[in-house]
């Protein structure tokens, strides 16, 4: 009798079995079916084709988020920078820092509906406003955003976000640019110190390292200028900055951990709201008091605080929410190189004095925020790279050592008869 039977050939890339029917009758075997070396190499060239097709697309993908990552660190870079500057210039003609401190800070309630905007444009499940507004509120909570939530979460980052703009602007009428965006850097070996202690978070000498490099550079840039008055009130007010600026980050992650995208716009722009609320009475009393005058609304330069008040709400959308293209690494490199920046718009527009002292302070607090850049884990990849280093020098040394001992024989074969003409 005819028997009919099922095998399955081996498994393809894809990993899903191929059922072939083949008939048997003693020996005899269909030739439709392939041998196995034939179905093994098939399968081989099948199984290399879609791992170079995954290899393509992993390499694609790094390539766009590295071009993103660049477009990303330029913008940082010239945003940050450019309302450094553009703050300098404004000051000149109005001299109102904590005027122009709560009138940035107002823009910032365009965070929530330019978040909407990219969701209904990206999102293939449209919600309306109401909707995705109730989303993100559960961010605050099982109640969402209510009165008690708004003065015992919110407030405190608004009176937070408001002292580290204001005392950065108060520094740059003090001292240069260059100056207050190299101290400013600070603020990262700051979190580190407050994480560490409030937090809990794992200790890493190397960060130490960068924070002392911090401190020493701060210690430096006081005595560039010689400890005059002007120069020690705008350094400490930029390191107060940093301060404010790494003590609302460690709050963040203590009382409200983790944001996404939606619910990080949200609170920013619950952030407007409270500086509507509850700051526009101070540069009102700054006014009248004369404190922050100015003669006419005709010569408050319109132009310049709303360039100002734009580089500064790009530089936050970038800060906040670039990680969703770029890596978050390529982002913190744009806020050094503005110093760089800086000092070569204030070595042709201002009288700043590179001496050796400024140089080497500049330098340490660049080397101690990109120290404070590696990964947790750097030192781990570092030993694992080592011993792959040592394990090839390894496979290297028998392979040239195999190759001198196989030639070995041959020369005393040539040698021994020259020996034996000699005796003779």
């Amino acid at each position: 009798m005819k028997k009919h039977s099922a095998r399955v050939a081996p498994l393809s890339a894809c990993n899903s079995p191929v059922l072939t029917l083949t008939k048997v009758e003693g020996d005899e075997r269909s030739r439709e079916s392939p041998a196995p070396a034939e179905a093994q190499m098939q399968a081989g060239v099948e199984g290399g084709g879609r791992v170079n097709r995954c290899c393509w697309k992993c390499s694609v993908t790094q390539l766009k988020k590295i071009f993103w990552g660049v477009a990303v660190v330029l913008g940082v870079c010239s945003s940050w920078s450019g309302s450094t500057q553009l703050a300098k210039l404004t000051f000149k003609k109005f001299d109102a820092p904590f005027t122009l401190t709560w009138f940035a800070t107002n823009w910032n309630f365009l965070f929530f509906p330019l978040y909407y905007l990219g969701h209904v444009f990206k999102s293939t499940e449209k919600q309306s406003p109401k909707q995705r507004y109730r989303e993100c509120c559960r961010f605050f909570g099982d109640n969402g955003l209510t009165l008690k939530v708004f003065f015992t979460k919110a407030a405190p980052f608004g009176v937070l976000w408001t002292l580290t703009n204001y005392l950065y602007l108060h520094a740059i009428k003090k001292i240069n640019s260059t100056d207050v965006s190299v101290l400013f850097c600070c603020n990262k070996a700051f979190v580190f110190l407050l994480s560490w202690i409030v937090l809990r978070d794992r200790f890493m000498g190397v960060r130490i390292v960068a924070a002392i490099f911090a401190i020493a550079g701060i210690v430096m840039m006081t005595y560039a200028d010689g400890f005059h008055s002007h120069s020690v009130i705008g350094i400490a007010l930029v390191v107060g900055s940093a301060s404010m600026s790494a003590l609302y980050k460690v709050l963040f992650k203590l009382l409200l951990g983790s944001a996404k995208f939606g619910e990080a716009a949200l609170f920013l722009s619950v952030l407007a709201v409270f500086n509507v609320l509850f700051v526009t009475c101070i540069p009102v009393i700054l006014y009248f008091t004369k404190v922050e005058y100015w003669s006419s609304f005709d010569i408050v330069p319109w132009g310049n605080l709303c360039g100002f008040s734009v580089l500064l709400l790009t530089f936050n959308i970038l800060l906040n929410f670039g990680i969703a293209i770029t890596y978050p690494t390529l982002i913190s490199l744009g806020i050094v190189l503005s110093v760089p920046v800086n000092a070569v718009v204030d070595h042709y527009t201002s009288e700043i004095v590179f001496n050796s002292v400024r140089v080497i302070a500049i330098i340490i607090i660049g080397l101690g925020f990109l120290l404070l850049l590696l990964p947790e884990e750097w030192d781990v990849w570092v030993i694992k790279l080592l011993t792959r280093l040592k394990v090839r020098k390894k496979e290297e040394i028998p392979e040239g050592n195999g190759d001198i001992a196989s030639g070995l024989p041959n020369k005393s074969r040539r040698t021994r008869p020259s020996m034996s003409s000699f005796a003779h």
